[in-house]
């Protein structure tokens, strides 16, 4: 009897495991689902010479993202109105779909380019803007500043409503 004790004591503790296992991957799971592709927030540009503006009584730093990607990519020709710079590689499934619904973003609102950079082939570019994943989509304004950043695949709406802001 005091074996048959012992296994219902072990079935119990791996069924509260496997419950906690499954509790930690559901709110994970909820957790990607609220975040992915959602645009929030921009990055510090690292390593880049930022351009001096002169303002008032003392000069003030504005280090601008299209530089870095300027010195990485020297073909690469910014936006009348914004700029969708795309981050991805080669083996990234989301990428192809973030990639679609960027070019067809590009193509609806005049004035907007996509540019779709590989991160495994500018790595001082991805560290520079601080890139973690692939896909992550920077919106640039006019002038190339970073006004939002979405790691993950965006949707078509979200990447509409982040160019308002542009």
């Amino acid at each position: 009897m005091a074996d048959g004790a012992v296994v219902a004591r072990d079935v119990s503790t791996g069924a509260w495991i496997a419950v906690a296992a499954v509790v930690l991957a559901l709110g994970f799971g909820a957790y990607r689902l609220l975040t992915d592709g959602r645009f929030r927030g921009t990055h510090q540009v690292r390593d880049a010479e930022p351009p001096t503006v002169e303002e008032g009584p003392r000069a003030v730093s504005t280090p601008v993202a299209w530089d870095a990607v300027r010195t990485a990519v020297p073909q690469a020709q910014l936006g009348e109105r914004a700029t969708l710079l795309q981050f991805s590689s080669a083996f990234c499934a989301p990428c192809r779909a973030t990639r679609r619904t960027l070019s067809e973003v590009a193509e609806l609102v005049p004035g907007v380019t996509h540019l779709e950079v590989d991160a495994e082939h500018h790595l001082e570019l991805v560290r520079a803007l601080g890139v973690l994943r692939t896909p992550t989509t920077l919106v640039l304004d006019a002038t190339g500043h970073e006004v939002t950043r979405a790691a993950g695949a965006p949707r078509k709406e979200q990447v509409i409503a982040a160019l308002g802001n542009a």
